[in-house]
């Protein structure tokens, strides 16, 4: 007579060690993935936000209603959704990118958007006197930005873009919708494969508590040590 499922599900016990320690390389091969895709996404939301908040300062006509509806249409919608969009809808236009670089872009481009609002916010605190002295020295533009607003302006803003970045690790598990095999995803396929979720989940939120944990206490300490300045 064969043994019912329910009982053998009781009879198993709820951490196995050994299936844990099997499964851990997967989602240490996984982990790499993650991390990629966050360092990728973070240089891209780093770089397009502070290209964003220079092209706001700017207020360019028309180009300013472009940028600022771009930015709002963003932070309007949700990520997974911008997502889904590049993954399924951007290939009917001819523009197909596999799932990683989807991944990439799709974070990159949605936190760029609150990160130009960081940078934005970071230029407006440098004082008036600095933007009228270099005008006084006839600066060309570019030097002004480069020599006198941005080395005051970016080390107000590295505790919030800071955050963004732990934000975007934290986020990076949604691709699992369009297949990239990281974290989550790989404890979901190990424990499709065993019908054992407990010890691949529980692993894959650890690992995520082991890097974001010490990375906001750094961010803490940069907040304090910024805000001593």
């Amino acid at each position: 007579m064969p043994v019912p499922s329910s009982v053998l599900a009781a009879a198993a016990p709820v951490w196995d060690w050994g299936y844990a320690l099997e499964v851990l390389p997967d989602l240490l091969r996984a982990l790499v993935v993650t991390i990629e895709i966050t360092l990728l996404g973070s240089a891209l939301a780093m770089a397009l936000g502070l290209v964003i908040a220079v092209l706001r300062r700017a207020r360019i006509p028309v180009l300013d209603q472009v940028v600022w509806a771009f930015v709002e249409v963003v932070r309007s919608t949700p990520l997974l959704v911008q997502i889904f969009f590049l993954f399924i809808v951007a290939p009917r236009f001819g523009l197909t990118l596999s799932a990683f670089l989807v991944g990439v872009l799709a974070l990159g481009v949605h936190y760029a958007c609150y990160t130009s609002e960081v940078y934005r916010a970071g230029i407006d605190a440098v004082p008036r006197g600095q933007w009228e002295a270099a005008t006084a020295l006839s600066l060309p533009h570019s030097r002004t930005w480069t020599a006198v607003i941005l080395p005051q302006a970016l080390p107000r803003v590295l505790p919030a873009l800071g955050n963004y970045v732990i934000s975007m690790f934290k986020e990076v598990p949604l691709l699992l919708a369009i297949g990239v095999v990281e974290v989550v995803n790989a404890a979901r396929e190990a424990g499709s494969q065993t019908f054992r979720f407990v010890e691949p989940y529980t692993i894959a939120g650890l690992l995520f508590l082991a890097l974001s944990y010490p990375a906001s206490m750094l961010v803490r300490r940069l907040e304090r040590r910024v805000g001593t300045v």
